[in-house]
């Protein structure tokens, strides 16, 4: 299935069940992601995304937005830092690119092509996470 059909709906729609409202002493954070499962998915932005994809929140319909932003402009700086989307999407479970191996194949291949410079830049043991997803073994992609 084609996630980016769904560019008009929402996660709570996509992603049943729908969640309830967030307690009142939720913290900010929490109350973040449950706002943005109640927007259209085609209007989520990079930061949004960071967000979801870190929280792990509906990641078969997020990952595929944020892939798309990333294979542009892999080292976006989505909301903290250069590049964190893509630490965002690479740290996802594995689980969550196995349903999506075109979209881990290209993103790999990207990761490949990223200058070394631009790499070093990035935080501290970021260049070890976006190796170990390259690497990781056929059996857990």
């Amino acid at each position: 299935m084609d996630h980016l059909l769904h560019l008009d709906r929402t996660l709570d729609e996509l992603d049943p069940p729908r969640w309830t409202p967030p307690a009142a002493d939720a913290t900010h954070l929490v109350r973040k992601v449950h706002e943005l499962r109640r927007v259209r998915l085609g209007d989520l932005g990079p930061a949004d995304l960071r967000t979801l994809v870190s929280q792990q929140v509906a990641l078969p319909y997020v990952l595929p937005l944020a892939v798309r932003l990333l294979l542009d402009e892999p080292l976006i700086d989505a909301y903290f830092y250069e590049g964190d989307l893509l630490l965002a999407a690479v740290n996802a479970p594995a689980s969550a690119w196995a349903l999506l191996p075109d979209l881990d194949a290209r993103l790999r291949t990207v990761i490949t092509t990223l200058p070394e410079a631009a790499v070093a830049d990035l935080p501290g043991g970021a260049a070890e996470e976006l190796a170990r997803f390259v690497a990781r073994p056929e059996s857990l992609r």
